[in-house]
């Protein structure tokens, strides 16, 4: 009887063969993997997803490279159609309709440098006025003027597996979103899934905490990008010190007719264009699609470039206090193609019309959401990081009440405002005293560290 294979060795092989440029051979997804194997345990696992349907190898011997099963079986290699259909306008399915022949049918093109220069923000613009005003209109909630990110800030805990879980579906990670949920929230690997895909959604949290964290000093300029593409590709990329850094190196996007950019200094340039423009943009929906359009289009890094444009668009949303962009209930497959449409003919409209559908849902969604929550403390909303660092500390340390309420008063003096010093004790012991098993992972604690604090202050009354 054949020895078993485990789920989660099988579901690494794929996840390898899903994130690679291009058709992976076996040697290539043996240094994919997490943890090295002999090339022989290898071979004898792909010949077993190939005859499971699960993988299509591709060539013989030395020169054999494999693909998804699935990819190959559509017309672009992209996976499955929409759950919801995006209504096109005729140029838009124009485009998809060129993308969808095989790419020997279409034209190779490499990066066109006019394609950037000839945009002029505030004076050119890829959203005509009316889609404007319509997102506007979508976008802005009925509250007063306040900080930027105070509004993303209301809806964090659902944005974070919103957009952690979205962002990374489209680059073909299989975790469900209640997986998303459990691991966001109480640090829960799924079972029978590749480390890549833990790594990947944990690196979109850590980016989106990133933008809301410190929302005023985020924008368009080399600290933001550089350190949310750093972030978004820790532990992913076969060079750690590319995480961060402008692109080096020679790069293909899979199944294109596209020639990416290949002179670094060129593609410094073109970079350092691409966010002077985007930050004298005015609008703040022009910026956000400006930057989903030109930042894949230079490809400025060795890989992770769409999840950079992805969180990017979202930066005026949150210094704006805009509705946030989740990229709910779109598919892989219409999105691969509408990018490439920028990438292979530099027209916009095939990926404005997934934008704009795109942003109608997600701003539809955390209206309710937001309604649902009530309207914030400004108190607690004003010393939310201080909250949750005190709490925090005292569940690690493992600090019992009657420990707290002196530790608490010697700690605000040293950070907190005199004036608001007395109602920040009183706040944060309202926070320790409320807290059980429900409602602790908002403080970034672990179940066993929750559990062990709460049996000393439960004992201790």
């Amino acid at each position: 009887m054949a020895n078993q294979i485990p789920n989660a060795a099988l579901a690494e092989i794929e996840s390898a063969v899903r994130h690679h440029v291009g058709d992976p051979s076996a040697q290539e997804i043996l240094r994919a993997l997490a943890a090295p194997i002999p090339l022989r345990t290898l071979q004898y696992r792909l010949k077993h997803l190939v005859s499971r349907g699960r993988l299509l190898k591709i060539g013989e011997g030395r020169s054999a490279k494999y693909r998804l099963a699935h990819i190959a079986s559509s017309a672009t290699g992209f996976g499955e159609e929409d759950s919801f259909i995006i209504p096109l306008s005729q140029p838009s399915a124009s485009v998809r309709d060129y993308i969808r022949q095989a790419p020997a049918a279409r034209r190779p093109v490499g990066y066109d440098r006019g394609f950037l220069d000839r945009y002029r923000p505030n004076v050119t613009f890829y959203l005509n006025e009316a889609e404007r005003r319509h997102l506007a209109a979508l976008g802005r909630p009925p509250i007063a003027q306040q900080p930027a990110g105070t509004y993303v800030r209301q809806v964090l805990s659902r944005l974070l597996v919103d957009l952690s879980w979205n962002s990374s579906r489209l680059e073909g990670n299989t975790y469900s979103l209640l997986d998303t949920r459990r691991l966001i929230e109480f640090g829960q690997e799924a079972e029978g899934h590749a480390r890549i895909e833990t790594q990947m959604i944990l690196n979109h949290k850590d980016a989106i905490e990133f933008l809301v964290g410190p929302a005023e000093s985020i924008g368009f300029n080399r600290y933001t990008i550089l350190n949310l593409h750093a972030l978004l590709a820790n532990n992913l990329l076969h060079d750690p010190t590319a995480a961060g850094r402008l692109r080096h190196i020679a790069v293909g996007v899979e199944r294109s007719t596209f020639h990416p950019l290949e002179v670094p200094q060129l593609i410094e340039e073109c970079f350092d264009r691409i966010l002077a423009t985007a930050e004298a943009i005015a609008d703040p929906f022009e910026q956000a699609f400006f930057i989903m359009v030109q930042l894949p289009y230079l490809q400025p890094f060795d890989d992770v470039n769409k999840r950079v444009s992805r969180l990017a668009a979202n930066i005026p949303f949150i210094k704006g206090n805009l509705s946030p962009l989740s990229f709910a209930d779109i598919s892989r497959q219409t999105y691969t193609e509408a990018t490439l449409g920028i990438y292979e003919l530099n027209k916009v409209e095939f990926l404005k019309d997934v934008f704009l559908w795109a942003y109608e849902r997600s701003a539809a969604r955390y209206v309710a959401v937001r309604q649902s929550l009530g309207e914030p403390d400004p108190f607690r909303l004003r010393y939310r990081a201080q909250l949750r660092e005190v709490v925090a500390d005292f569940i690690r340390a493992r600090t019992g009440r009657k420990e707290a309420i002196r530790h608490l008063a010697a700690w605000a003096v040293k950070r907190i405002e005199t004036a608001d010093r007395d109602r920040f004790i009183e706040t944060a012991e309202a926070e320790l005293t409320g807290l059980h098993e429900g409602n602790f992972a908002r403080y970034q604690v672990l179940p066993s560290e929750f559990s062990a604090w709460r049996t000393i202050w439960d004992a201790k009354t």
